[in-house]
């Protein structure tokens, strides 16, 4: 766990730094201050306070030796501004990412020269087969020691590398800001992980929440040096934008003709029913995935008693008593709803993905999407 920090002001004024690290035994110990400087040395030293549970050693460090406080003097402690929030992706989730490349189940024609290696044959350095020389070839292929050996012309192929189109399609609907953590959050991680893997074999990579919930159009992205501006533009999407599902993908399809991959992350609850906005995708003729995100408190609700529900997104108001035999109605309904959308998807030829908020997204993309023949 990594160290915290706080700002130490003495009585003449001087700034300085204070330093906690954690041990694994819980207890804090003092950590070698990062500042450098020719003139930079330990101050003040070895006093332990405690403060609730757990105790630290104070260690600060001063800007010059002349201008060192004393144990005596009055201190002041300002914490220094810290993180509150988790990073959507971890250095170890990073470096597992690193490994995999997607792969897409249809051929498509990539705008520039990428890492994944393409079914179609072009120009590369790795070898995959030879055919025979016809008028108008490029000569610079011919083969000339099987032309020394056989007297006949033969030209070499080779496997093409093109770069691939990549879309995350993120619902940002109110119904997403629900469970711990929320269906929302999940989707940012995973469309984040899946982004990442895109951009590190050069594919174009391009997210988007339904509805334009960022309020700015969404960047088309390609290459590492793109992973920053992928994370900070994720970083400022929010939940909320009440747009039918439908209407959100029909608005992704108007405005984006590439061929690719699509993965459509999502709850899948919409009055109005997914089959729509599904359908919008198939005419696109892409390589689609329904990721279908849901609660564990959906899944396994527990409640009881008499509650007044209110919808989210209509505010529509029910008011119910929860007993075992409703709880029981409500599952057998949800089985159906989950089984139905398995079936619509596979009958025509799209990935379905149950997902739950609390699946950790490293086993959901070495797992069950590696399965699936998404990433390998």
């Amino acid at each position: 766990m990594p160290g915290n920090g706080f700002g130490i002001r003495n009585a003449s004024g001087l700034r300085c730094v204070l330093l906690l690290k954690y041990t694994p035994d819980g207890k804090t110990g003092p950590r070698p201050s990062p500042r450098r400087g020719a003139r930079a040395r330990r101050g003040l030293a070895g006093q332990v306070f405690t403060g609730g549970q757990a105790s630290a050693t104070i260690d600060v460090a001063c800007d010059t030796a002349e201008r060192r406080g004393s144990l005596g003097d009055r201190l002041a402690v300002e914490p220094l501004p810290m993180s509150t929030t988790a990073p959507l992706l971890s250095p170890e989730l990073l470096a597992q990412l690193e490994r995999l490349e997607l792969v897409s189940r249809k051929v498509f024609r990539g705008r520039m020269k990428g890492e994944r290696r393409s079914r179609r044959k072009g120009q590369s350095v790795e070898f995959a087969d030879f055919r025979s020389y016809v008028p108008g070839d490029d000569l610079r292929f011919i083969d000339w020691n099987t032309y020394a050996r056989l007297e006949r012309l033969f030209l070499k192929m080779f496997l093409e590398e093109e770069d691939l189109h990549f879309y995350a399609l993120i619902d940002a609907s109110p119904s997403m800001d629900f469970g711990q953590p929320t269906k929302f959050q999940y989707a940012r991680q995973l469309a984040a992980a899946l982004g990442f893997v895109g951009l590190v074999r050069g594919d174009r990579v391009k997210i988007q929440p339904l509805g334009r919930a960022a309020g700015r159009a969404a960047p088309v992205l390609r290459g590492r040096r793109s992973l920053w501006r992928m994370l900070e533009y994720l970083d400022g999407l929010a939940p909320g934008e009440i747009v039918p599902l439908a209407e959100g993908v029909r608005d992704f399809c108007v405005r984006n003709s590439g061929k690719g991959i699509v993965v459509l992350i999502t709850d899948l609850m919409d009055k109005a029913g997914y089959q729509g906005a599904l359908r919008y995708l198939l005419a696109q003729e892409m390589d689609i995935y329904v990721i279908h995100v849901l609660s564990a408190e959906e899944l396994e609700p527990d409640l009881q008693g008499d509650l007044r529900l209110v919808d989210c997104e209509d505010h529509d108001v029910a008011e119910v008593t929860v007993t075992s035999a409703l709880l029981k109605r409500y599952r057998q309904t949800l089985a159906a709803f989950i089984e139905s959308a398995r079936e619509f998807c596979t009958r025509r030829g799209i990935v379905y993905l149950l997902a739950r908020n609390d699946l950790p997204i490293e086993r959901l993309i070495q797992g069950y999407l590696r399965e699936r023949g998404l990433v390998r």
